[in-house]
């Protein structure tokens, strides 16, 4: 399940997912995957397009969130 807000999110820096993928390693086509399937959260903007927290990629990339929870596909 994924956690999709359509909420305005001020001041937080928001990546792309091939910003995300580029930090991962993977194709930006993974990045959608974990979102669909729950494994990090991504919000989407008025034109549909999907884009996640700075501060939540940099913790899952610092261990700060568990490893599992981005599971190599």
């Amino acid at each position: 399940m994924t956690t999709e807000l359509n909420l305005p999110v001020e001041s937080e820096a928001l990546l792309t997912p091939s910003e995300v993928a580029a930090m991962f390693r993977v194709d930006p086509k993974t990045v959608t995957r974990w979102a669909k399937a729950g494994k990090i959260s991504a919000i989407r903007t008025l034109g549909g397009h999907r884009r996640y927290r700075e501060s939540e990629i940099r913790s899952l990339i610092n261990g700060e969130i568990p490893a599992q929870r981005v599971a190599a596909e």
